[in-house]
C-alpha cells in the first residue's frame, strides 16, 4: 500500500495534469454506504485517467455549529483515514472544520474547490448530502453548479441492510446497545475501537494483570462490561481481555469511564501508541467485588475465557 498523502490545502495536491474525481463527506465509520461513494470516485478516476481524492473533515461539523447535537463518533480520526486508504485512496484532503469554514455557503465552498483544484471531473456524495452554511447546499445545487462548471455529479442513494438504510446513526445505536455483529455488518468489517494508550493508575499491574488504558474521548462505546478482544502490536496478533466501565471495586470519589485492555502474553511499553482493538463476545457485566483479591480471581477467569474463545 502506498503511503497515504494527507493534504490540508488544495495547492498541496500533485495533479500531474489529471482531473480530480472527488468524494465528499464526513464518513464516520466508513460504512457500506460511504464505501459506495468512495468506490464511485475511484471508478471515475480509472475510467477517465483522473485522480481520486477524498475530501473529509477533522471533526464532526456539529461539534462546531451545534455542539449539543454533536454525536459520539464511531471512529477516531486516524482510524477513519486508515479505513479510507484501505479502499484504495491515497490522497485525502483533510479540512479543518471551524467557525470560519462553517460560514461559507454551499455555493462558495464548491466554487472555491473548482478554483483551487482546477479540473474537477466528478463529485460523488450521498443522495442526502447537505453542506455549506446552515446546510443550505444539496445534490440539486451540485448538479446546477456542475452544469455551469463542467463536472459530473453522483448522488448515491443509501445502501440497505435488513430493509433499512445503513447510516452512521444506526451503527452508533447498534454499538450503544451492544449489537456489535450488526455494527460490523454495516461497517463491512469487524467493529474496532481505537485510541492512544495513556497513563493509567497502574492498578492492573498491582493485581498482576497490567492493562493498556485507551483514550476513547468522544467515541461511542459498547455497554460496560468485560469483552474478549484481539489487537495487533507491531504486526503481531494478541488476544486481550477488554474492560469498559467505571471499575467500581477500585474507583474512588468520582469514577471515570475507562477502556482498558490486558494483552495476553505481551510484555512491553505501549504508552503513546495507538491501539486498535477488535471486540468479540461480551464475557460478563461489570460488577463490584468485595476485595482486590476477589477481583484478581475474576480477572484470571476472564483471561481463561478469552483464551477459550480465540
Amino acid at each position: 500500500m502506498e503511503l497515504m498523502k494527507i493534504i490540508r490545502t488544495a495547492n498541496e495536491l500533485e495533479m500531474n495534469g489529471k482531473k480530480v474525481c472527488l468524494a465528499i463527506g464526513f464518513f464516520d465509520g466508513v460504512h457500506l454506504g460511504h464505501q459506495q461513494i468512495l468506490r464511485q470516485a475511484i471508478a471515475d478516476a480509472h475510467q477517465h485517467d483522473g485522480l481520486p481524492l477524498v475530501l473529509t473533515f477533522d471533526r464532526h461539523p456539529n461539534s462546531v455549529v451545534a455542539p449539543d447535537k454533536a454525536p459520539p463518533l464511531i471512529y477516531s480520526l486516524s482510524q477513519k483515514l486508515r479505513a479510507i486508504q484501505s479502499l484504495g485512496v491515497d490522497n485525502i484532503f483533510l479540512i479543518h472544520f471551524d467557525q470560519k469554514f462553517s460560514a461559507q455557503t454551499g455555493e462558495e465552498f464548491i466554487r472555491g474547490l473548482v478554483r483551487d483544484l482546477g479540473k474537477i471531473h466528478s463529485i460523488c456524495v450521498g443522495a442526502e448530502f447537505a453542506f455549506g452554511h446552515k446546510r443550505g447546499g444539496n445534490v440539486a445545487l451540485l448538479e446546477k453548479l456542475g452544469a455551469e462548471l463542467h463536472f459530473q455529479v453522483h448522488g448515491l442513494s443509501a445502501v440497505s441492510l435488513d430493509g433499512q438504510a445503513v447510516s452512521s446513526t444506526r451503527i452508533r445505536e447498534a454499538i450503544r446497545t451492544g449489537n456489535l455483529d450488526a455494527a460490523s455488518q454495516m461497517l463491512g468489517r469487524p467493529y474496532t475501537i481505537s485510541g492512544k494508550v495513556v497513563m493509567g493508575d497502574k492498578l492492573g499491574r498491582q493485581l498482576g494483570f497490567p492493562t493498556a488504558n485507551l483514550d476513547a474521548t468522544g467515541l461511542i462505546l459498547p455497554p460496560n462490561g468485560v469483552y474478549a478482544a484481539v489487537t495487533r502490536v507491531n504486526g503481531q496478533l494478541y488476544r486481550a481481555a477488554l474492560n469498559i466501565g467505571l471499575r467500581p471495586t477500585v474507583a474512588a470519589g468520582h469514577p471515570q469511564l475507562r477502556v482498558e485492555a490486558h494483552l495476553l502474553e505481551f510484555a512491553g511499553d505501549l504508552y503513546g501508541q495507538e491501539l486498535e482493538i477488535e471486540i468479540g463476545d461480551k464475557l460478563r457485566n461489570e460488577k463490584n467485588f468485595g476485595s482486590p483479591d476477589e477481583l484478581r480471581r475474576q480477572i484470571a477467569l476472564d483471561v481463561a475465557a478469552v483464551t477459550k474463545q480465540f
